[in-house]
């Protein structure tokens, strides 16, 4: 069974040539290049092995390399099969026992690694790293850019989404992965910037040099001063049955469906009400997996509303202050049970829900990836940071925050150059968090003019045809107009809307209504509108409002990020019995409605309050990749509708069928139980070096990455004043390196 994405609403469809390997002895397809995690999936495998300490099933959490649970034998040797790209032939086996070692022979050359000198190491080619490397190279600083994927970008090739922030600044309203290769083109033009992929820093060393994992060769850097732009890692959860195959990330799952374009699963539950989560429901409804629900630990989610607004409309539920229980399933995820909680965060005895689901989303959190960053500063290194390795915020404020740490490289490189006042001002609001929530904002329709502007301007177009102002709303929306209406002349045009505008505050024939009640950084919809009527007063934290003309192009409703406008038209019906309402639309069904055509329409926080025809749903080359579907809408709630319905809000509870071990998993590297570690913390011990030599946490591939901040709560929990507690102390490497990379010279290949 494939579970290939044929067609994707934003991405199309995954081109790439076939190739046949093996997989625990038989023959599978996959597509040369990608991640053999990913070929794995599309010929939905989840389970990649067995643990040799307990039989537990392993599969994949991060798919970013930064964990251990997705490690395979290919070829005969253990690896991180999310970072292995595919070649044919390749033999894979799951990685059932440790590995044996072999008595292969030994690759010759030579033990001196190849020295590189620059100016700047940047670490990492996320948003953060290609920005500040423009900067650098615009006054000719010699950099190197390493990054341990085959691709530039970082995160930004995960994310499918309208970027919000600010549209001359940081790409907002443009998608995230077109801003990764935007970034990526932007440096070809400086010479003084070198970009190696597939190049994994690996350590930092006491002579201030940095050692480099990059095509079987080991190579050291010796810069004058490093940026550590690295990005973030997610923070694991821990819980009954957390261990399962099933249970991983939600940048795993971007990477799955966004990246690599797999549907990854049928019905899958988040936890973590965050942007993270929130962008994944959406995510995973564009790919066609159903999204049983998401649960938030707080009273209310952490992320921007319009995320959440937009899934609630949808049909996904949002349960705020609840938690996740367990799950379970005989060797992957099955089910999982939810249940509110209290003030204390307490499960509330009674409240527990259980669903079937086959894969669960932790989007609890991230952590910055800084451990290069600590050794870099032990040494001596002059060291910078930017993005989410300085501070977790939204990749609008690491593209931000790239450009300034960049100037302030050069500046203490010695060049003469300013760091304008309102950048550092607009990189803190980009990296706050929302401000005030309205409960309710008063709509503003505008002065009456935007009819009359509107048929001036058709009729300056082709001025022979009487009827162009109803023959353009009938092109661009599809509307099924009076024809009496079409006969109108354009001075009968002039005169109607001359009259109408007498009145001082008056509701347009066509206007948006904006469904955006949150302060957040966010501004495409100003620059979208041609006639300038959406302004934001103040920064851009504020909330945006229509006063002015409209002549109904929909611009503003494809610009916006949070899908948060929509376009009334109330020339569809003289009668005022209907109106017509323009939605954005990112689905491939241009068939969305019921067998008559029909889709339920909510209200801004996904609230069913009628029925809407579907009209049309048009395709717009002026909204990249985002369609508008028009429904006809009863007049009285025609600037009520925020949204429609693609799924049920509720799903049928079961009843739980499987009992996963009360004692969960917190170190999944070494499969050590919470037991394990409160007796410890009991028997007095407070270095997590002791823990590491006495019960194996932090001993695995993963280096204790995706532990030790679980292990910290875990003292926290016992009711130890964790400044007292002595973190594992860092070594290189930070990750894996063949030892036969250090032995192969120069063009020679490691076998």
């Amino acid at each position: 069974m494939s579970r290939r994405i044929q067609n994707h609403p934003v991405l199309g469809k995954k081109e790439g040539k076939e190739v046949t390997f093996s997989f625990d002895g038989k023959q599978l397809k996959g597509l040369k290049g990608e991640m053999v995690a990913t070929a794995l999936y599309a010929n939905d495998i989840r389970v990649f092995g067995h643990h040799h300490r307990d039989g537990g099933p392993q599969g994949i959490f991060c798919a970013n390399g930064q964990c251990s649970q997705c490690m395979v034998m290919i070829n005969g040797k253990p690896v991180k099969s999310c970072m292995v790209p595919l070649e044919a032939g390749m033999c894979v086996n799951p990685m059932d026992s440790l590995p044996s070692l072999t008595d292969d022979t030994m690759p010759s050359g030579t033990p001196e690694p190849e020295i590189f000198e620059c100016e700047v190491l940047i670490i990492g080619a996320g948003p953060a790293g290609l920005n500040a490397a423009a900067e650098l190279g615009s006054f000719g600083v010699h950099c190197i850019i390493c990054d341990d994927k085959n691709e530039a970008g970082g995160k930004l090739s995960l994310q499918t989404h309208n970027f919000f922030g600010s549209v001359k600044d940081c790409y907002a309203g443009t998608r995230g992965i077109d801003i990764g290769h935007i970034l990526t083109e932007n440096l070809a033009e400086y010479e003084s910037v070198e970009l190696w992929l597939n190049s994994t820093v690996v350590a930092a060393y006491w002579d201030r040099t940095f050692g480099v994992s990059t095509g079987g060769e080991f190579k050291i850097i010796k810069p004058s001063s490093v940026l550590i732009a690295t990005g973030a890692r997610e923070r694991t959860l821990v819980f009954p049955g957390c261990d399962l195959p099933g249970v991983y990330g939600a940048g795993a799952f971007q990477t799955l469906v966004n990246r690599d374009q797999i549907k990854s699963s049928d019905r899958l539950f988040i936890i973590g009400g965050g942007n993270v989560g929130l962008i994944a429901g959406y995510h995973a409804l564009q790919a066609g997996i159903d999204v049983t629900g998401l649960v938030e630990a707080l009273d209310h989610c952490g992320g921007y509303k319009v995320h959440e607004d937009k899934i609630r409309r949808l049909g996904i539920p949002v349960w705020t202050s609840h938690t996740v229980v367990k799950v379970a399933g005989a060797g992957k995820v099955e089910e999982i049970t939810i249940a509110a909680i209290d003030k204390d965060f307490k499960i509330i005895e009674g409240t527990e829900k259980t669903f079937a689901v086959d894969t669960v989303l932790v989007a609890v959190g991230l952590s910055p990836v800084n451990e290069l960053q600590f050794k870099a500063m032990e040494y001596g290194v002059k060291t910078y940071s930017a993005g989410d390795a300085e501070e977790i915020a939204e990749a609008s404020a690491a593209i931000f925050s790239g450009k300034i740490t960049g100037r302030k490289i050069a500046q203490d490189l010695g060049y003469e150059i300013e760091i304008p006042e309102r950048w550092e001002t607009l990189s803190g609001i980009l990296k706050s968090r929302p401000g005030k929530t309205w409960r309710e904002r008063p709509q503003s329709f505008g002065i009456n003019a935007g009819f009359n502007e509107y048929g001036r301007k058709i009729f300056e177009m082709n001025p022979s045809s009487g009827d162009a102002f109803y023959t353009r709303f009938s092109d661009d929306f599809g509307l099924n107009l009076n024809q009496d209406d079409s006969k109108y002349s354009l001075e009968e045009i002039m005169k109607r809307s001359e009259l109408l505008s007498t009145r001082s505050e008056v509701e347009l024939p066509v206007h948006p209504v904006i469904h955006c009640v949150q302060e957040i950084p966010c501004n495409p919809c100003t620059t979208a509108c041609p006639l300038d009527s959406i302004r934001i007063h103040g920064s851009i934290m504020g909330l945006p409002e229509f006063s002015g003309k409209c002549f109904g192009c929909a611009k503003c409703v494809l610009a916006c990020p949070g899908l948060a406008i929509t376009l009334v038209d109330t020339t569809y019906d003289r009668e005022r019995i209907f109106a017509a309402v323009i939605l954005p639309y990112e689905f491939l069904d241009n068939n969305p409605g019921d067998k008559d055509g029909y889709l339920p329409v909510t209200d801004l926080e996904g609230d069913i309050i009628g029925k809407g025809m579907v009209l049309s749903v048009r395709d717009e080359y002026r909204g990249d990749r985002r369609k508008l579907i028009t429904l006809k809408v009863p007049w009285d709630i025609r600037n009520k509708v925020a949204g429609f319905r693609l799924r049920p809000a509720e799903d049928q509870l079961i009843e739980p069928v499987y009992e996963p071990e009360d004692d969960p998993i917190v170190c999944l590297c070494e499969r050590v139980r919470k037991s394990e570690i409160v007796a410890q913390i009991r028997a007095g011990v407070m270095d997590m070096n002791q823990l590491k030599a006495t019960i194996r946490t932090g001993m695995g591939a993963c280096g204790g990455k995706t532990c030790t901040d679980q292990i910290l709560r875990i003292y926290r929990e016992e009711g130890v004043d964790i400044s007292k507690v002595t973190r594992p102390t860092l070594r290189p490497f930070i990750a894996e390196v063949h030892l036969g990379d250090f032995l192969t010279a120069k063009g020679e290949e490691n076998e």
